[in-house]
């Protein structure tokens, strides 16, 4: 039973989930600890059949790129007491966002992708969607920083649940 653990959600939206790839070699080192503390209810890298109902937690990588990716972050956003935005996508934009700077040239010729893909015009990052509780940075993000922010989310978790 999941009774008391920490509910985890990982989301990726536009980028190139070089931070999943970092969490899941961080698994490899935690995953007997972690598997005690949490409970992996949305992770598609770790299950096909995934949870979408509450997070204590819910790490977001990616910038926001699109209409859907919007009201999918607003729907987390609800649902999650902290979110977490993890990555230089998720946290500038940036390399994501490189083609808000684009010349009209540019513009033009990426225009059939945007309406393809129902993109947006401007990519956005996560804070300027839903409010972000902490950001853990890099592209892709530093293994020790991420452990830093994961032990005090744990800490706080603890603290608000003895």
């Amino acid at each position: 039973m999941n009774v008391n653990k920490i509910k985890i959600g990982w989301f990726s939206f536009s980028c190139c989930e070089d931070n999943l790839v970092v969490f899941t070699e961080i698994l490899n080192d935690h995953w007997q600890e972690w598997k005690k503390i949490f409970d992996f209810r949305h992770v598609n890298a770790l299950k096909s059949k995934n949870i979408f109902d509450e997070f204590d937690i819910a790490f977001i990588e990616g910038a926001v790129a699109s209409e859907k990716h919007k009201k999918k972050i607003e729907e987390i956003r609800i649902i999650s007491k902290k979110v977490v935005a993890v990555g230089s996508c998720a946290i500038t934009g940036m390399p994501s966002a490189q083609r808000n700077f684009f010349n009209e040239e540019q513009r033009e010729n990426i225009e059939p992708l945007i309406e393809h893909f129902a993109s947006f015009p401007k990519v956005l990052k996560v804070s300027e969607v839903v409010k972000v509780d902490a950001e853990i940075p890099g592209c892709p993000m530093d293994h020790n920083v991420f452990m830093k922010a994961v032990n005090n989310l744990i800490e706080e978790f603890r603290s608000h649940n003895t």
